[in-house]
């Protein structure tokens, strides 16, 4: 069967044209590719811009509060009638069991929801007679057309994160989502415009290098939100701002979970192994460093080795419990690591370069691996893998522990398990991360809170969705105003005094 082809949403439509340039799209579980991506040149990208601007112009930016938010009541709805299709197109194209896309999905579904209460989240402040017969009141405005430049390893809800909330301010957006899973992200293109979203007001441009250069240099995308690798955040934070524009670009990470000695071991292995190896792993608040405070690494290691002996890996419909890695490239570069990490000196407690899969064909399998005995010096430990690879570092004490992860470059999600109450709450005001879980290991905020990490993990001062996101993508305002009667006339020239 030949590939089908994966074209641009554009102006609410499948664009027409010929591509010069495409790209394959795999199933991961069967390595067999199913897609061709149209991709995107720099001119193409422009007119998609130009065309958001117009149409923001023209059909969103004052439309009434009351009308945007009936539409994204109504996408809320379409996109919970439509979650089962959505999940299916992102295991189809990532790999991920089906269990996992749906619940992507659904904590996608948590910020439509969120912005759903637009007319709320964007209210001013009046002050009556701040000076005599003056009043002063703010109001927040959309910015433009702004960017969404979307990763693989969730292409429902990273999306979900920013345009249901820009949308919501009245921005048009422009979508990139990642090439080697982009088909989730057009569907849900497609139930905004089933929604009743104008025309022009969100389009999908499919692309590489190419096309994300041409998002940050547009000189009318006015923002861009960015989720990937801390490289390419760092790439796209200083490239945007160098034209003006406002950025949230989050990075990698590697997450540590630190587990005292009256932890309960049991909660905590269950902990572990979900967190370290859900998604197989290719996840940005995924658990990949354990450090055990002595003496309870071996009693943990071997329940962690207990439970990752009973699962099952392999096709994500079939009811696995973990899922192929997104590319064979990406499959060699995380079987590198583990190569690494034994000849670093770690002991490999469990190798997931062989075994039996759950699958036909050659898909790109990895399945849970376990290292002990792994410390800082070794690139298991210093650099983001993202894969089912956990690594265990032993410490003798809490202040060792906490040491160790506020020394580590990147900060974007952490987790303590202790039954110690004050432990807990002076690890939450010590670590230098920006995400913490107390005996919960991927503390991902809810929509009303914002997601961002810290130091290497956010290019940026604005954290994704939540007030973070609604002030992201809108510009405060201040009026002073009066209105005058004969009474104000009179040259002074002094310098106004709040009287």
């Amino acid at each position: 069967m030949s590939p089908t082809r994966i074209t641009h949403l554009i102006g609410g439509a499948p664009w027409e044209g010929t591509s010069e340039r495409t790209s394959p799209v795999y199933n991961p579980a069967t390595g067999e590719q199913t897609g061709e991506l149209d991709l995107a040149s720099s001119q193409l990208v422009g007119e998609v811009v130009t065309q958001a601007h117009r149409a923001w112009a023209d059909s969103w930016r004052d439309l009434s509060l009351t009308k945007r938010g009936q539409v994204l009541f109504r996408f809320r709805e379409l996109l919970n009638q439509h979650k089962g299709e959505i999940a299916a197109l992102i295991t189809a194209e990532h790999g991920k069991v089906l269990d996992d896309a749906l619940g992507e999905v659904m904590r996608g579904l948590e910020v439509a929801e969120f912005a759903c209460g637009i007319p709320q989240l964007v209210k001013g402040g009046f002050s009556e007679n701040a000076s005599t017969s003056v009043d002063v009141y703010s109001m927040r405005q959309p910015l433009g057309v702004v960017a969404v430049i979307s990763p693989f390893n969730f292409p429902a809800m990273v999306p979900l994160w920013f345009v249901p909330v820009a949308l919501a301010c009245g921005n048009a957006v422009v979508i990139k989502p990642s090439e080697k899973d982009p088909s989730a992200t057009i569907a849900m293109a497609r139930l905004w415009s089933e929604a009743g979203l104008p025309d022009g007001v969100l389009s999908v441009v499919n692309g590489d290098k190419e096309a994300v250069d041409a998002l940050l240099t547009h000189p009318e995308i006015k923002a861009v939100s960015f989720v990937g690798s801390t490289p390419i955040a760092r790439y796209v934070y200083e490239t945007a701002t160098a034209g003006g524009k406002r950025v949230q670009a989050l990075g990698g990470a590697k997450n540590h979970m630190l587990v005292l000695p009256d932890a309960d071991l049991d909660v905590t292995a269950d902990a572990a192994v979900n967190a370290g190896f859900g998604s197989a792993g290719e996840r940005c608040m995924a658990i990949s460093a354990l450090v055990a405070v002595e003496p309870v690494a071996d009693e943990l290691i071997a329940k962690i080795t207990d439970r990752v002996g009973k699962l099952r890996t392999g096709e994500g419909t079939r009811g696995c419990d973990m899922g192929p890695l997104v590319t064979k490239q990406h499959r060699e570069k995380v079987a590198g690591y583990i190569e690494a990490g034994e000849r670093a000196g770690a002991k490999l407690v469990v190798d997931g370069r062989g075994g039996d899969f759950d699958a036909d064909g050659e898909g790109f399998f990895l399945a849970p691996t376990l290292f002990d005995n792994v410390t800082t010096d070794m690139s298991i430990y210093q650099e983001e893998i993202f894969g089912p690879v956990l690594a265990v570092l032993r410490v003798k004490t809490y202040e060792e522990g906490l040491e160790l992860i506020n020394n580590n470059p990147y900060g974007n999600g952490t987790a303590i398990f202790t039954n110690d109450g004050g432990a807990a709450r002076r690890f939450q005001n010590e670590v230098e991360v920006g995400m913490v879980g107390v005996n919960v290991p991927i503390p991902v905020p809810v929509a009303y809170y914002s997601f961002g990490g810290w130091k290497n993990s956010l290019f940026g001062d604005t954290h994704a969705y939540g007030t973070d996101g609604v002030h992201f993508f809108t510009r405060g305002k201040v009026v002073t105003s009066r209105w005058l009667d004969p009474s104000h006339g009179g040259i002074n020239l002094g310098f106004p005094q709040n009287a």
